[in-house]
């Protein structure tokens, strides 16, 4: 069944506190045992111990007590890596029920992100969530609601809006919002993102179509990996390192890659609040379940800027940023006359709380979090759905729906099996 609205109260509000029958209330709000004064080191939990669970094992200082994961190989692999003290899950359910868990790190593929996320904060835990922060645009909703409803604090893990190098760029994403905001290239602008202006849109992340149906291995619980995605045959390319070349748990390259692409171009654009009005894709007919490649995907807002993502590589004069009055190349080379005088010039954007502990302890806002998070993750969801269906798209940034395109509406809110749905 859809999402309707009955089906979107029953997502936020299936919880795993409802289905124990107790009442969880997080040991950082307790004046009792299991307070967390400020000198204590927050805990965290890790849900997916694959690659991208490994890199989260020693983030920030915090505490590991448990990790979770629905293939047994890969949990025993990292409990011998951790340690015996770190608690062991196969269920992430019993793993949000433990009260002295503080953060949990969501390490899954995407087609879990959204629910999990929902029942964490439910569990009263802050998250941690991998990119991208969900796979559809309800989804992204539905986090929202839920971080504000529990007062929860939420981090996305992409970083190149607040550190780092941008990739090919070699300079920090500052700079290029400094630029902007100064007026110096003029508006409205355009960003092209391709391998000519330092980025790879990663093409390899595709499908097999007509997989053919092999024997679950016995240490993976496959139909909780599948969770709330549609029920298919058990295939090894549909799972572990090649999940994304399918659109039932991501969107290939543009899955993969989107969110640490787009995020800092909404944030130096200023387009934290808002969204393209429109989407064009230039692409081969996707399969119905294989994730196939794509030349270009354009989006354009309301003010007239706009992004294009350049996958066949075809324009190979592009500036990355470009105005009127002036560009950027890759490299941070410009048009601009002592372009690095004038950014030293002028005022650093507006401080963020770029540490997820102190985002914790003072309660205050990550620098990316549920809400901008949700609005870069659109982009790159917009840009999924224009490629399943093929056609130029458009959308309404205030109600987050497509105009005048029931088929496309139909794909904000995707059906989840009926043993996660209700």
């Amino acid at each position: 069944m859809s999402i309707d609205n009955k089906g979107r109260r029953s997502f936020l509000t299936k919880s795993v506190v409802a289905a124990a029958g107790i009442s969880i209330i997080p040991r950082h709000v307790l004046g009792g045992p299991g307070f967390l004064a400020p000198s204590d080191q927050l805990t965290k939990a890790i849900i997916g111990c694959g690659g991208i669970g490994q890199t989260h094992i020693n983030k920030e200082g915090t505490r590991l007590l448990a990790i979770c994961d629905v293939d047994r190989n890969h949990l025993a692999s990292t409990s011998a890596k951790v340690g015996a003290q770190v608690e062991t899950y196969t269920d992430f359910r019993e793993l949000l029920l433990n009260k002295d868990v503080d953060i949990v790190h969501i390490c899954t593929p995407p087609h879990w992100h959204g629910l999990m996320s929902i029942m964490a904060a439910e569990a009263g835990k802050d998250v941690w969530c991998e990119k991208p922060m969900t796979r559809t645009i309800g989804e992204g909703k539905r986090v929202m609601e839920a971080m504000k409803l529990h007062g929860k604090m939420f981090r996305l893990n992409t970083w190149f809006r607040f550190r780092s190098n941008f990739y090919g760029l070699g300079t920090p994403v500052k700079k290029l919002k400094k630029v902007v905001d100064s007026g110096v290239l003029g508006w409205p602008l355009k960003v092209t993102v391709s391998g000519v202006t330092g980025f790879n849109w990663k093409f390899y992340w595709v499908g097999k179509e007509n997989l053919a149906p092999q024997p679950v291995p016995q240490e993976l619980d496959y139909n909780m990996w599948l969770g709330p995605a549609p029920e298919k045959p058990y295939n090894p390319h549909r799972v572990h390192s090649t999940f994304r070349g399918y659109w039932d748990y991501d969107g290939g390259g543009l899955g993969d890659m989107g969110q640490h692409y787009l995020d800092p171009v909404q944030y130096f654009l200023g387009k934290d609040n808002t969204s393209p009005v429109k989407v064009e894709v230039d692409a081969p007919q996707q399969h119905y379940d294989a994730v196939g490649t794509w030349r270009k995907i354009t989006y354009t807002y309301a003010d007239g800027c706009q992004i294009i993502l350049d996958g066949a590589n075809a324009d190979k004069k592009a500036a990355y940023l470009e105005g009127p009055n002036g560009k950027i190349y890759n490299g941070f080379k410009s048009t601009i006359p002592n372009l690095e005088g004038l950014i030293n010039s002028l005022p650093d954007p507006e401080e963020q709380i770029t540490s997820f502990s102190e985002s914790v302890r003072t309660r205050k806002k990550f620098a990316l979090n549920e809400e901008n998070g949700h609005r870069s993750c659109t982009i790159v969801n917009m840009g999924v759905i224009a490629l399943r269906l093929g056609r130029t798209l458009e959308f309404d940034p205030v109600k987050q729906e497509f105009i005048n395109d029931e088929e496309a509406n139909r794909l904000i809110d995707q059906p989840m099996r009926t043993s996660w749905a209700n």
